[in-house]
């Protein structure tokens, strides 16, 4: 009776989870032993959430073909929405982990959702002009975040865009956005095995996205967008589909993000188009549309300039070479090439080509 095969596409997502595993294995050994200093523990969880957000670019910028530069707002929404969750209900839910689930399930949902909205008149848009419009989306979202004052007392929420002393608090009531200030006090229950989860969580919603139906509809429309229509495929449905799920997995990093901290506040660097930027860079640097080398040119290009912190003087520089180094070998014919012939798939399939070649001599 003969095996089946397995295809290309399984091949490829079962190297891309077994890296996964061997990476948190190999995590879990150094962090049992002792072996791993305070910095890269430190650097844990930042990993996760990184991968994760560009693991969820990828899907709008290498699967649908958009340049997206608004993925810092859906992370923003996602995080001050957690936030505003676990500080307010931390007396009314004082469980920490159900806590936590709830805040990632109320981040994601939001995010998702202002995905889609913003998506509906977005979407119809391409090119240069997209870029411009989702990027201004990431910095109206972080500069109403910072104008928003929200408390709380016995007699409800309060919101105002003037001030603290302008929400009318009662002597029993607390303040939970301080506008520019942020929100003080969220919990820190992030957590680097969580964070996996979640990344792995990414990672399959997405492979499994990319190699449905539905990813073959958006793969038709990236490479030809008025062939797709001819044939009858509703471009503006699934571009919102894959717009969506990325925010919502934007807005997961967000949570993951403002629960490693316990001050949270909107910045140009954090929020604004500087983050939006260096995502971008991770799934360009890692090869457009290839999930995996997403998730290693965000684990490298976070932890490198943590490496090289000694280095204080040269550390940009040394970032900014091996940034030119990856993208001239992304981009290398021949690279590429030598990459195929030693793939662990084309070496599987070479080894199964040698075991039929043999049974038919045997035989």
């Amino acid at each position: 009776m003969k095996k089946k095969a397995l295809k290309p596409v399984t091949k490829s997502n079962l190297i891309t989870y077994a890296m996964l595993a061997i990476a948190f294995i190999l995590v879990e050994i150094l962090l049992a032993t002792g072996n791993m200093s305070n910095m890269f523990q430190g650097l844990l969880v930042p990993l996760c959430f990184y991968s994760i957000l560009a693991v969820s670019l990828n899907l709008v910028v290498g699967i649908l073909g958009d340049l997206s530069l608004g993925h810092a707002g859906f992370m923003c929404v996602g995080a001050y929405v957690s936030a505003f969750f676990s500080v307010a209900c931390r007396d009314a839910i004082p469980q920490a982990g159900l806590r936590f689930f709830l805040a990632l399930l109320l981040g994601g949902l939001v995010a998702g959702l202002f995905g889609l909205l913003i998506g509906i008149p977005v979407l119809r848009l391409s090119g240069d002009y997209l870029a411009i419009v989702t990027l201004a989306f990431g910095e109206i979202i972080k500069n109403i975040v910072n104008l928003l004052y929200i408390g709380i007392d016995e007699n409800g929420l309060h919101v105002s865009i003037e001030s603290t002393s302008a929400l009318n608090l009662s002597e029993n009531g607390r303040i939970l956005v301080k506008g520019a200030l942020g929100i003080t006090g969220t919990p820190n229950d992030s957590t680097f095995e969580i964070g996996f989860v979640l990344l792995l969580i990414t990672v399959f919603v997405s492979l499994n996205l990319i190699n449905s139906r539905t990813g073959r509809a958006v793969m038709s429309i990236r490479d030809n967008r008025i062939a797709a229509e001819s044939i009858g495929i509703n471009i503006t449905h699934y571009k919102l589909i894959v717009f969506a799920v990325s925010a919502f997995f934007a807005g997961i990093a967000g949570v993951l993000y403002a629960h490693n901290l316990s001050s949270l506040t909107a910045t140009t660097k954090n929020f604004g188009y500087n983050m939006s930027i260096m995502i971008l860079v991770f799934v360009v640097l890692g090869g457009i549309g290839s999930t995996r080398g997403s998730i290693i040119a965000a684990v490298i290009l976070t932890a490198l300039p943590e490496v090289l912190r000694e280095l204080n003087d040269y550390r940009m520089l040394i970032y900014a070479i091996v940034l030119i180094l990856l993208m001239l070998a992304n981009n290398n014919e021949k690279l590429n090439h030598f990459k195929e012939k030693i793939s662990i798939s084309n070496f599987l399939k070479n080894k199964k080509s040698g075991n039929t070649l043999d049974k038919e001599a045997h035989s």
